[in-house]
């Protein structure tokens, strides 16, 4: 299953905002408003949950990353895994467009229950890249 965001348009630029994805503390500024948790682990992982949904741990892949155009998350979950991919460009002078892009391996079932919430959700983290 892939799900990507619209593309948004943020007041840092490409290199800036590579950087400031790349540090996981920033990502709870990005989160919905139906978080219920956020914790660092380390300065490549996260944990977060939102309401009604399972805690979600996130490790930023280095190998995958590509300075200063593309950050990647994985999940470190066996039963859910996926990867989390921020697409950035240069726009303008200190202006980036970026788009995130969900991709992962469900049964269909699954699949249908969370492409909703997860549209959703990466829709509303790139909604808040474009308020940075």
């Amino acid at each position: 299953m892939n799900i990507e965001s619209p593309k948004v348009t943020a007041n840092k630029s490409q290199q800036e905002m590579f950087e400031f994805l790349t540090n996981v503390e920033n990502y709870e500024q990005l989160m919905p408003e139906s978080k219920e948790k956020f914790e660092v682990r380390d300065e490549k992982t996260f944990i977060f949950a939102l309401k009604g949904m399972p805690e979600i741990k996130l490790r930023i892949q280095e190998t995958e990353s590509i300075a200063p155009e593309l950050v990647v998350l994985g999940s470190t979950s066996e039963k859910f895994d996926f990867t989390l991919k921020a697409h950035i460009s240069e726009a303008e002078e200190n202006k980036s467009q970026v788009f995130m892009e969900f991709s992962g391996e469900f049964n269909a079932m699954m699949a249908m229950m969370i492409k909703g919430p997860l549209k959703k959700f990466i829709n509303t983290l790139a909604e808040n890249i474009g308020k940075l």
